[in-house]
């Protein structure tokens, strides 16, 4: 069987795609506002904040590799340093990361941190450009109580020359800075990106997908339904690992394309919501309207109309010797379905034109699952 995953280093959240779907507008206004102060000699500082997976660090790396491509700006070319501060949590550490970025060996001990800044603005000297570093997760800083974001802010001033900063991270942090180094961001340096929305997110997964797996091995439908299932908290990082392990998923069972099962199989392996203590808990009307729904969704169906779940699961509670219940007490046990998180219920007018989903497992799964434990229920007559 043909491969899949032609390509995943490309969904991995840490590579920089070559196009940022809903995001290109604020990299052009970012790229803008940099370009313009740093061909008038002056550095730039910037904030951006976002949830996770909204695209903070990909946006500022993209604008950091304009800047660097866009050559000569004013008197000297760019030159951009990324340091993630997770990794690199104390002024001194990060100082040490920017310091190599100059071609400089030091050892990781041995030097105090002015020595650092010494030896950081000769080098500097001898390099003359716009230096622009990138402080991702820059919050971890200002737990060690930072003083080089004011020293970076302040570049000029302390004889460190053109150093623009851009600051990444989930919240406004800039409140938290000493008012020296807040006043250097001024009052509109800041942008915060909205979470991405289900279209978005598609988007953003038929980008990576074309890049990342062969063609004819994924539908517009299945990249929805990843889209669907991260929509939530609107996390690209989310959506584009669940693409990842559904294409694992697809390749291990030897098929030829990524099916929604296989979505579901890469759901309950990174975030399980249905669990057999879950089964354990529901009425015997509750797993035969599950039932219903995993038997319809097995053929690959994305989605069913309440209307047609209803009709199912008549005919399967007929099936199984029990009287259906009501179109009432049928509605009220959806509705607790969807509040256990079992189901997706998305109603668009009368109930019966409501949209049920399932992303939560494999339908062929859920369906062994469902009637293995009928056959165990007292309340269920033995066929």
């Amino acid at each position: 069987m043909a491969r899949i995953l032609l390509h995943e280093e490309t969904l991995d959240p840490a590579f920089v795609p070559p196009r940022l779907p809903h995001r290109e507008e604020e990299r052009t206004r970012l790229f803008q506002r940099y370009r313009d102060s740093l061909e008038h000699g002056v550095p730039h500082h910037h904030l951006v904040t976002g949830r996770i997976g909204s695209g903070k660090t990909a946006l500022a790396k993209r604008v950091g590799a304009d800047l660097e491509r866009a050559g000569r700006l004013g008197d000297a070319p760019c030159r951009v340093v990324y340091v993630n501060c997770w990794r690199r949590a104390s002024d001194r550490t990060v100082l040490l990361d920017l310091v190599h970025h100059l071609d400089i060996e030091l050892p990781d001990r041995g030097y105090s941190l002015a020595e650092m800044l010494d030896i950081f603005e000769q080098g500097l000297r001898r390099r003359p450009h716009h230096w622009v570093v990138i402080l991702d997760e820059a919050s971890a800083l200002l737990r060690q109580e930072t003083k080089l974001i004011y020293l970076l802010s302040r570049s000029r001033e302390v004889g460190l020359g053109s150093i623009s900063l851009l600051l990444v991270t989930p919240e406004d942090i800039l409140p938290f800075l000493d008012a020296p180094s807040r006043s250097s961001f001024g009052i509109t340096h800041r942008l915060e990106l909205a979470p991405y929305g289900a279209a978005d997110l598609t988007d953003i997964l038929a980008a990576r997908a074309e890049l990342a797996l062969r063609p004819g091995a994924y539908t517009t439908e299945t990249l929805g339904q990843i889209a669907r299932i991260a929509a939530p908290n609107g996390d690209a990082r989310f959506a584009l690992e669940l693409l990842t392990n559904a294409a694992q998923a697809a390749e291990a069972a030897g098929a030829s394309s990524i099916t929604s099962d296989h979505v579901r199989a890469a759901k309950g392996s990174i975030y399980p919501t249905v669990t057999e203590s879950h089964l354990e808990g529901l009425s015997t009307t509750g797993l035969l309207v599950l039932l219903a729904l995993a038997r319809r969704l097995r053929g690959g169906t994305l989605t069913l109309t309440s209307r047609l779940l209803r009709e199912s699961y008549g005919e399967l509670a007929t099936e199984f010797g029990i009287a259906p219940v009501s179109r009432t007490t049928f509605w009220r046990v959806l509705r607790e379905l969807d509040q256990l998180g079992v189901i997706g219920l998305t109603t668009t007018g009368s109930g019966e034109s409501a949209s049920v989903t399932m992303d939560e497992m494999p339908a062929s799964f859920l369906t062994t699952l469902i009637e293995e434990r009928l056959a165990r229920d007292p309340r269920v007559p033995k066929r």
